[in-house]
């Protein structure tokens, strides 16, 4: 039996083997990396019209609880996630994360309020231990949700491509969600995505799943997009990846993720901590991080990827930090990358990054490369 006998299969990878993509093996599914049109066209083609994924590997987990009020699983999961759920409204969805005793971010999530319940979106990596992470906890039901796909539908072209054929979701605005109708199936739809573009992810039953891919891509505006150009547009849009820029020895202030724990979860605050790792991330926070998440912009045409040291000099000098997430960036037309180091450097300041012995000059740079372009 070889690795790829034991990957698993998203209901689109029929589709996928027939548009030709080259698929590789990701936190144990079989996925696209990439289609004939090649990394670079898919990356651009979403930025200008509209890009499908498939991110159906990723967890689908349901919270409830026994009142059926989607604030009391709320409260539960705030003594697991340091962000402000209680008084997340109904019909929208906020960016979290699972942290540890060491102030370390064991993952990442969206978690929406869907009424008389929660429902949380995962890494596909990550999700095993997600759920038996929230299976320890009293008071909430958890549900996986193994029945459905996800697809997202990134670019400007989204929202007119998917009102098409859903209308209502011309309505809705970034990080709104809503449960709606298409053509008899129930759809869970939220205005979102990892791209920095307008888009929406969408979760169907996955017996039509290929059916509603297949009206997507009947749309001109509209080509797969696989796992490469994910990288790259995320990239551009400062999105951490998770394994790459955030992980279990990297707390929210390192990952410059601070701004997701809101000031009622913070020192003073009315539900002040009461989440794992709250006495090594509040106490950080109120001081700043000694290290933290920049943007760089390499000199040159050579990327800088992931694992790459940088160096405070040319020559000689001291290491003060890695590269963390780093390549091409399309749209900007020059290498970009995200790095690990001291949170004192400003932009404009230049470093230095050790490329196959030889030291190349590299700015620091605001973070996202491109801005975003949500509908508000």
């Amino acid at each position: 039996m070889t690795e790829t006998d034991t990957l698993k299969q998203t209901p689109l990878h029929d589709l996928h083997v027939a548009l030709g993509a080259r698929m590789m093996p990701f936190a144990g599914w079989d996925m696209p990396v990439q289609y004939p049109m090649g990394v670079l066209n898919e990356h651009l083609h979403t930025r200008d019209q509209a890009g499908l994924f498939d991110v159906s590997h990723m967890g689908q987990i349901l919270l409830r609880a026994p009142s059926g009020q989607a604030a009391d699983a709320a409260a539960v999961l705030e003594t697991l996630v340091p962000a402000n759920l209680v008084d997340l409204p109904k019909g929208r969805q906020r960016y979290g994360l699972f942290t540890n005793e060491r102030g370390g971010i064991e993952d990442d999530l969206m978690i929406a309020n869907r009424g008389d319940h929660l429902y949380l979106v995962v890494n596909a990596g990550c999700a095993d231990s997600d759920l038996a992470l929230l299976r320890r906890l009293d008071g909430v039901e958890v549900e996986h949700v193994t029945d459905r796909a996800l697809l997202a539908l990134q670019g400007p072209q989204a929202a007119r491509v998917l009102s098409a054929l859903i209308p209502a979701v011309a309505n809705m605005t970034f990080m709104d969600v809503a449960t709606l109708n298409w053509d008899g199936a129930e759809v869970w739809v939220s205005r979102s995505g990892y791209t920095g573009e307008d888009g929406f992810e969408i979760s169907l039953p996955a017996d039509r799943a290929r059916e509603f891919a297949d009206a997507l891509l009947a749309d001109p505006a509209v080509a797969p997009i696989g796992l490469g150009a994910r990288d790259s547009l995320r990239l551009e849009a400062g999105m951490p990846l998770y394994g790459n820029d955030i992980g279990a020895d990297v707390t929210p202030g390192q990952a410059a993720l601070g701004w997701s724990i809101p000031k009622i979860r913070r020192s003073g605050g009315a539900r002040e901590g009461g989440f794992p790792g709250a006495d090594v991330i509040l106490p950080e926070l109120a001081q700043g991080a000694d290290t933290t998440r920049l943007g760089l912009r390499p000199q040159g045409r050579a990327p800088i990827r992931q694992g790459v040291t940088i160096f405070d000099a040319e020559a000689g000098g001291t290491a003060i930090g890695h590269v963390t997430s780093g390549g091409f960036a399309p749209s900007v037309g020059a290498p970009v990358a995200m790095a690990s180091l001291p949170a004192a450097l400003s932009p404009g300041d230049i470093v230095y990054a050790e490329l196959r012995g030889k030291r190349i000059p590299v700015e620091i740079a605001p973070l996202p490369f491109v801005q975003p372009h949500y509908k508000r």
